[in-house]
């Protein structure tokens, strides 16, 4: 581990190379070109850097080109704009005010210790379902965990139909013949950035964790899963992640339309003749339009960025061979109620669906989710289905590819977000791990100052940094974190860190089994239709 800076005059003495008062700004001269941040207590922050050029005009629908070069030192005390979303509907526990919003928006901000010596990097990739958020989130701030010696980078990424779209137009414009994954492919270019640029702010490019958490957590599986990527890191964690069924470029799959065919609908919707009358609408307005038309934000299967589904690719074993952390939060839904069915009137209602739909998987779903708590069954279910499920399937494959694996469940509750029905809902793991539990949104259920959380906080980044620095979570006063191949060991994080094994028991083969015969009947997406919302399943699985 590289030391950690203690002072102000040794962090500037570190940064610029040469001794420094406490007005002197940190400076680090990368392969990209000088960059001037600030310091922020014991650690420096550099922000706003681009490492791709703007996506707008007749770029947008591109790959990411390299970054324009600058002259003399950039200002990098102040993030960059957001990437364009959509504008905001009624407000959330999620809702931050993210500030400007630009095409302009492919940069990313470097948390450091110090810019010598070679420390684990994580670059964390935000969530927001790909069509909202940034890397200026609050919940985000990199300074505590680069306390902990490690560099954190996070990054911006193209959103939305500007970030996602595949046209056969687009398509026919590219060297490859695809379109689509324009911000998977930005995160990519991101991870380029890091390996060539991030030695000079005091990280290890060999010892790169990339990290995200919802829509964050589907990158990671989706960069797992790209040989693009191939390379670009060595760890990855997945929080809250999905491994859902997704777009195929030129054919209906999976239940779903082809992701060109959608595009050329969406075109029409808009009025958008051309690429060229496309790429002339105005970004935001163009945003706007296709988020109301209901336009679906997932990467695409297209034989080159993307070559398989995913948990094709896993099942081939073609994924990337890394350590990896996983898991999800036993409250998941209870922020996320849109994507759970309504309660039945009746228990007797409740039964007759779930068999309808499950057949001979029936009475099994019925055990793990009963009746008698209609509910929390349906809460639970859709969880499971989406959260659960991926967190097993990756850490089990992980496992079998000869890799270390750790498991873990959040089910940490605090007064506020108990209060609210919210024990541990999704994404409430965040400050926790991040150590900023005074920085959650506005209307984000306040955690309070007992030494209980502080301690729990602790304890995460503890792990969570030991991970990214060896591979294996280890924390010195807190149990120790057996790997999953261990008895299907995982650790669960209430008050405190409690070892355990064998995580609900019959939940992972249940729905399992529910996604083989998914994909083998080729005409039913995996995703949140679960549980009462669920096709009616074939009665076994072939390949």
């Amino acid at each position: 581990m590289i030391p950690k800076i203690v002072a102000l005059g040794m962090a500037l003495a570190l940064l610029t190379g040469a001794s420094a008062s406490a007005e002197t700004p940190p400076v680090v001269t990368a392969p990209a070109g000088a960059v001037r941040g600030v310091v922020e207590g014991e650690i420096a922050s550099f922000k706003g850097i681009p490492y791709a050029a703007p996506p707008v005009g007749e770029m947008r629908w591109r790959p990411p080109a390299p970054a324009r070069a600058w002259n003399g030192e950039r200002d990098a005390t102040r993030y960059g704009a957001a990437c364009v979303q959509p504008t905001p509907g009624a407000p959330s526990i999620y809702s931050a005010d993210l500030g400007r919003t630009s095409e302009d928006c492919l940069t990313l901000n470097v948390w450091t210790p110090s810019a010598t010596g070679k420390a684990p990097v994580m670059v964390w990739i935000h969530g927001g379902a790909l069509v909202t958020g940034s890397s200026k989130e609050t919940l985000y701030d990199g300074a505590r965990l680069a306390r902990e010696g490690v560099v954190v980078v996070s990054i911006n990424y193209r959103l939305g139909v500007l970030g996602w779209l595949s046209h056969p137009d687009l398509s026919a414009e590219s060297p490859a013949s695809v379109s689509g994954n324009y911000g998977l492919m930005d995160q990519v270019s991101a991870l380029q950035w890091v390996k060539q640029n991030i030695a000079s702010f005091g990280g290890d490019p060999e010892n790169v964790t990339i990290a995200g958490e919802s829509a964050g957590g589907l990158s990671v599986l989706y960069l797992m899963s790209s040989p693009l990527a191939r390379g670009l890191f060595d760890r990855a964690v997945a929080q809250s992640a999905y491994m859902i069924s997704t777009p195929e470029l030129k054919e209906a799959r999976h239940g779903a339309p082809a992701a060109e065919a959608a595009g050329a609908t969406l075109a029409r919707t808009l009025q958008a003749p051309s690429l060229r009358a496309l790429r002339g609408l105005d970004a935001q307005e163009l945003t706007d339009r296709a988020a109301l038309g209901g336009f679906a934000t997932f990467g695409v299967i297209d034989g080159v960025v993307l070559p398989r589904q995913i948990v094709d690719v896993f099942d081939r074993g073609e994924q990337a061979k890394v350590p990896v952390l996983a898991g999800f939060n036993s409250g998941e839904i209870r922020s996320l109620r849109i994507l759970a069915p309504p309660v039945p009137g009746s228990t007797a209602e409740y039964e007759r669906v779930i068999r309808e739909r499950y057949g001979d998987l029936a009475e099994e779903f019925l055990r793990l989710y009963p009746s008698s708590e209609m509910e929390e069954s349906i809460l639970a279910t859709t969880r499971d289905a989406l959260y659960g499920w991926t967190s097993e399937r990756l850490v089990r494959s992980q496992t079998a590819a000869g890799q270390s694996s750790f498991l873990y469940l959040f089910d940490h509750g605090y007064p506020a977000a108990d209060a609210a029905g919210l024990r541990a809902f999704h994404a409430s793991e965040l400050p926790f791990m991040f150590g900023n539990l005074q920085r959650t949104p506005p209307r984000w259920p306040a955690i309070s100052s007992a030494q209980k959380e502080a301690h729990l906080s602790d304890a995460m980044i503890a792990y969570w940094t030991s991970f990214m620095r060896s591979g294996a979570p280890e924390a010195e006063g807190y149990p120790t974190w057996a790997s999953y191949g261990v008895g299907e060991a995982f650790m669960t994080f209430r008050d405190s860190p409690v070892p355990e094994k064998d995580l609900s028991p019959g939940m992972f083969e249940l729905h399992d089994a529910t996604v083989e015969r998914r994909r083998a009947t080729g005409d039913q997406p995996w995703n949140w239709n679960t549980g009462l919302a669920s096709p009616a399943l074939s009665k076994s699985a072939s390949h």
